[in-house]
């Protein structure tokens, strides 16, 4: 109890101490970073994290530890010094992953964060991403997002990187107590989601190691819509279990885009797909190059003329081009909020956490709603079941592989190979080159009936699945 009160006192205190003059500082211009706020100004959840609860974690219907108060950093298994001593990566730096650094720093507890993304500031991005500026155009969302962050709240600290979730290894991600992502992509959370999961670590019963579960926390958004979940690897459902839910977005055909336009976006298609490397054979299309943008966006109106097409404009043209989800900040501030109220939770459990997953649906109001999301027994990430497939054995290989492709896993470039031979490798180019005659050959000729195979592909990082064949 009198630590309790004395925690209580010290937060009165610093909140009292606060500079005034912040309340008189005049107006800055747009671009200047303003000065650091006061803990007065900003707030703190040190006071939650140091009050015992009702809702602790260990009450909810997902329970993943117990809540530790603590006043101060001396009791290191308390709330308060785990959230602070703990490294948090933050995957995605635009419309959510904005809103996700601002929340993560405003909680005022949380000092550790990696963020990393690929993509360079657009002029289209300013109306929503807030940590960038008119001058950022054309620079790393994420070296702009962490030096803003770092100028403006001192208390964190945010390390960034530039470039693709792929080119880290397990080491990389293996160093987070929790991992948020803020990802537009459904390919890349996938990769994502698989190598969280093949961290986990198993002792001699076959139970997850605690240790080497990383708690992540998936957030996305379109429009109004968006939707929030918490993923326990290995425990809760996975990313993987619940992509039936994506709609596979539909190709169009080469032929409509060059004869039979109908809509601005096979307009839009045929500049850029089709005019752009005749006009410019030795250059690739900048996307993030407003010449390059206005010079597609003038020969897809160009071309819905020709054709009696309406609605062509330069922003359907970037959100073609660069297959721009409809983003609103205001769901973005909400999705985000819930993605790093879980983090905090996961992390401190001084409340009940999230099981498993959130939907926002901002067009029927405000409206949410939660439920668990059940693993699926089938799920090629987080369940080791092995597939069977019954097809007859004049089925040549690579209809074999493009069944795969096509169906429920939605693999890219699988690879596969049998107990006794490799059967078609993609990479290194020598392999591929050797196996790619067995392509053409029906499966009576390579395998036997009932044999296991084991297929790679690039959206499961450093794991497999296994499919059995067995002739009709």
């Amino acid at each position: 109890m009198t630590s309790t009160i004395s925690c209580q006192k010290r937060s009165a205190l610093e909140m009292t101490n606060s500079s005034s003059s912040s309340q008189q500082q005049q107006q800055l211009p747009q671009d200047t970073i303003r000065p650091p706020l006061s803990s007065r100004q900003r707030g703190t959840l040190k006071t939650l994290l140091t009050r015992s609860s009702p809702f602790a974690n260990e009450t909810g219907s997902l329970p993943i530890g117990e809540f530790n108060t603590s006043c101060g950093n001396n009791d290191a298994d308390g709330a308060l010094s785990v959230t602070s001593n703990a490294k948090i990566l933050v995957v995605g730096a635009g419309g959510l992953g904005c809103e996700i650094l601002k929340d993560l720093a405003m909680s005022g507890v949380v000092k550790d964060v990696v963020v990393i993304d690929l993509d360079t500031i657009d002029v289209t991005n300013l109306n929503r991403q807030f940590l960038f500026r008119s001058k950022d155009v054309g620079q790393s969302k994420a070296e702009v997002a962490a030096r803003f962050i770092n100028q403006r709240c001192p208390w964190m600290s945010v390390v960034p990187y530039h470039g693709k979730i792929q080119d880290k290894d397990a080491d990389f991600y293996r160093q987070f107590k929790v991992v948020i992502s803020g990802l537009d992509n459904v390919e890349a959370r996938r990769w994502l989601n698989g190598m969280i999961n093949n961290l986990v670590e198993f002792d001699e019963d076959g139970d997850p190691n605690p240790e080497t579960i990383i708690p992540f926390v998936d957030g996305g958004t379109e429009g109004f819509s968006g939707q929030s979940r918490l993923i326990l690897p290995r425990i809760t459902s996975c990313f993987e279990c619940s992509l039936d839910a994506f709609t596979p977005s539909a190709a169009v055909p080469l032929c409509t885009i060059a004869e039979t336009p109908r809509i601005p976006e096979h307009c839009i298609a045929y500049a850029y797909v089709l005019q752009w490397p005749k006009e410019f054979p030795d250059r690739k299309l900048d996307t993030d190059s407003p010449a390059d943008m206005k010079w597609v966006y003038e020969k897809a109106l160009e071309r819905a003329t020709q054709f009696g097409i309406g609605g062509v404009t330069y922003m359907l043209t970037m959100g073609v081009v660069k297959n721009i989800i409809p983003a609103v900040a205001s769901t973005n501030a909400i999705v985000s909020a819930v993605c790093v109220n879980e983090a905090i939770k996961v992390l401190s459990f001084c409340s009940q956490s999230l099981n498993t997953y959130m939907m926002y649906m901002g067009s029927e109001g405000i409206h949410s709603h939660t439920f668990v999301y059940e693993q699926k027994s089938t799920c090629p990430v987080c369940t080791t079941h092995v597939h069977r497939l019954t097809l007859p054995p004049s089925t040549t290989l690579n209809s074999l592989l493009q069944q795969l492709c096509e169906g429920e896993f939605r693999l890219k470039s699988p690879s596969i190979t049998s107990s006794s031979k490799t059967l078609y490798m993609r990479k290194p180019v020598a392999l591929e080159k050797a196996t790619k005659a067995n392509l053409d050959k029906p499966l009576k000729d390579l395998i036997n009936s009932g044999e296991e195979l084991t297929v790679t592909d690039p959206v499961f990082p450093d794991t497999s699945l296994g499919v059995v064949v067995t002739f009709e």
